[in-house]
């Protein structure tokens, strides 16, 4: 017993013996202060390169992909459903001719015994954007409708201080005529009207009312300010205004469902003429979708294309 405990402990001082060797420092004969031959660098560096910031700020350029010459479209089933009962998001969206669509509502409506009379709705979505980062300003326009579908008349409103002007306005159908004294009542919301027009010399003297009324204020650019007070009076009591919302949107009504499919039409194209007589000049299409619905049906998509007068250049090439 005691000579296997003396080979244990030798063994052992063998090992840790080893393990001192190896893993101490290693002396050698050079001396740790003799001086070192450092790499002497003889040219010099080259300056890196800034990359442009034009470089860096590309933008990834939208990927349009062609489905003409495909068997179906990307992404999709079919180009169209075998069956009259399908899950839509298989398929492309249908879009119809503005004619067609007018009809499919009025079908609707006896299919599911909804009131004859109701509105229909139109939804549109304009290209707003226009190079080097600038946009068309939302605006507010009033249309002539060649088919009215309200029954009252619009309340207009009329500033002027000449006698002779107010007497005019008064025969014409207008609702209130003054000058200065309107202000403080409209202020307190003792007056008002769905219109509000103005001779330009008293557009200075109103302006305390601009916070009130905001986009009904009189402006030369709506055709409310003007001298022409017939006329103006003409095209408000009877006008139909709309207004781009969210600034690329215009929603509004265009006619009742009890009207004939002619007249709903015609009223439809209107507001599309004059929608697009906001377009700059150097655009091209104003318009980049197009849908229609009635109160109770589901929307439909048209093309606007079909109800937009052609350009003369078109038809002469036709």
């Amino acid at each position: 017993m005691a000579t296997c405990t003396r080979t244990m402990w030798k063994v052992l001082a063998g090992c840790q013996r080893q393990l001192l060797r190896a893993g101490g420092p290693a002396y050698t004969g050079a001396s740790l202060t003799a001086p070192r031959n450092l790499p002497v660098r003889t040219f010099a560096a080259v300056r890196a390169q800034k990359k442009d910031k034009k470089e860096e700020t590309k933008v990834k350029e939208k990927r349009v992909i062609d489905d003409t010459d495909r068997h179906k479209p990307f992404s999709k089933t079919a180009w169209a459903p075998m069956d009259d009962v399908y899950v839509m998001r298989y398929y492309p969206r249908t879009v119809y001719g503005a004619a067609d669509a007018i009809d499919m509502l009025k079908n609707f409506q006896a299919l599911d015994f909804t009131p004859h009379r109701q509105p229909v709705y139109i939804d549109l979505r304009l290209v707003m954007k226009l190079d080097k980062k600038k946009k068309v300003d939302p605006f507010v326009s009033t249309v002539q409708l060649p088919h009215r579908f309200k029954t009252e008349l619009n309340k207009v409103l009329v500033f002027t201080e000449d006698a002779n002007q107010a007497k005019v306005a008064q025969e014409h159908g207008a609702v209130r005529v003054g000058g200065t004294e309107l202000i403080q009542p409209i202020l307190e919301d003792q007056i008002s009207a769905d219109f509000y027009v103005a001779v330009p010399d008293i557009l200075p003297k109103i302006l305390p009312l601009k916070n009130k009324l905001r986009k009904k204020f009189p402006k030369s650019k709506r055709g409310t300010v003007g001298t022409h007070i017939p006329k103006m009076l003409e095209l408000f009591k009877t006008g139909h205004d709309y207004v781009v919302e969210n600034d690329c949107y215009v929603r509004t009504q265009i006619a009742t469902l009890d009207m004939p499919r002619e007249h709903i039409f015609a009223n439809l194209q209107a507001i599309l003429i004059d929608v697009c007589s906001h377009r700059p000049a150097s655009m091209g299409p104003f318009i980049e979708r197009a849908i229609i619905a009635s109160q109770s049906s589901e929307a439909l998509w048209f093309k606007s294309e079909d109800v937009l007068p052609r350009p003369a250049a078109e038809d002469e090439e036709e």
